[in-house]
């Protein structure tokens, strides 16, 4: 009818914006609109959303099956748009896409938030030791690489030793650039007790940030070597480059930079203001929890504002890449896959 042609055509064109609303279901597409900063920050709410970590083996199962016999064309009557993009989110958000295994609950995508908070609160504790300085930067750049690995590019084989390199690469700069803030901290005269700590409290920001930057360009440093492919407006290769590769690299980079900007320095901030507070003083015991929920609530928001930065897949003119790609092209803009 009119009025249902009209309800998917508002469903379709503002999918970005509406939450009851579901625009016909594609594939493996997005249901959100990738063009725009709130359409991608919806798609990665939605991809680090928590709830699918509960769903069942059956539900799973039926995600899956549903999912085929859409592609089968042997859809049962009475399926809605709603339930194929929640069957789409449960099987994209439990099983890797290139392998079709399970990936483990911890290192989902759907699990980094709730299983990367412990360790946000353990790098961002008070009155640090340099022990445990270097046990929770450890744990939280294992727990990082865990997530990248478990979440990588399957479809071609990629050397273990790329995994290694960028996850010791990480843990080395992460662990020698807090200790040794620490450590000018510590025999810095000018500091009083009181900024001491308070300063002490940003040091894991600048270590997990240039860690996470490490890790980057050693997991990816042969994309640099060797190119990355880009696309025409039809999905088709044009060519390798290797100047799009240094583009889709900073972009990562730069995400991995802010990432974990609002996650490590605005708790201190914050926590240093709510210390102040009568019930606190009065209730040390509440320090611990409260903590733990202002660093929840700001790697909630923080996590999808960062990856949203840039799209998936992102444009560029030919003018910018190599000769033999301008020559290849039917248009002046390819595309190019800048992973996460």
């Amino acid at each position: 009818s009119a009025k249902q042609t009209r309800k998917t055509l508002w469903s379709s064109g503002f999918s970005g914006f509406s939450m009851s609303e579901y625009p016909l279901f594609q594939l493996g597409k997005p249901r959100f609109d990738q063009n725009t900063f709130f359409g991608r920050f919806r798609h990665f709410l939605d991809v680090i959303d928590p709830s699918t970590l509960f769903v069942s083996e059956k539900r799973l199962k039926e995600s899956i099956d549903l999912l085929q016999r859409f592609k089968e064309g042997t859809l049962p009557p009475g399926v809605t748009n709603e339930q194929l993009w929640k069957a789409q989110k449960i099987k994209q958000a439990i099983i890797h896409p290139d392998t079709g295994e399970k990936i483990l609950m911890p290192f989902r995508m759907s699990g980094f938030v709730p299983f990367g908070t412990p360790v946000v609160v353990g790098l961002l504790l008070p009155n640090q030791t340099l022990m445990s300085t270097i046990f929770w930067q450890w744990l939280n750049q294992s727990h990082n690489a865990c997530v990248n690995y478990s979440n990588r590019n399957a479809s071609q084989p990629n050397p273990t030793s790329a995994f290694v390199y960028g996850y010791l690469g990480a843990v080395t700069s992460a662990v020698s650039i807090a200790v040794g803030l620490n450590v000018l901290i510590q025999r810095a005269k000018s500091f009083s007790p009181t900024s001491r700590l308070l300063v002490q409290r940003f040091i894991p920001f600048p270590a997990v940030a240039s860690a996470n930057v490490c890790n980057v360009v050693l997991m990816r440093k042969s994309e640099l070597s060797e190119g990355i492919s880009v696309l025409d407006q039809n999905g088709n290769v044009v060519g390798t480059s290797k100047v799009a590769a240094k583009y889709a690299l900073l972009e990562t980079a730069l995400t991995r930079i802010v990432m974990p900007m609002p996650i490590l320095v605005l708790p201190p901030m914050i926590m240093a203001n709510l210390e102040k507070l009568p019930l606190l003083q009065g209730n040390p015991r509440l320090v611990l929890p409260i903590h733990a929920l202002v660093c929840l609530a700001s790697f909630a928001f923080a996590l999808p504002l960062a990856i949203s930065l840039f799209p998936q897949t992102s444009q560029i003119s030919v003018e910018k890449l190599e000769p033999e790609i301008g020559e290849a092209a039917d248009s002046k803009i390819v595309y190019y896959n800048k992973g996460l």
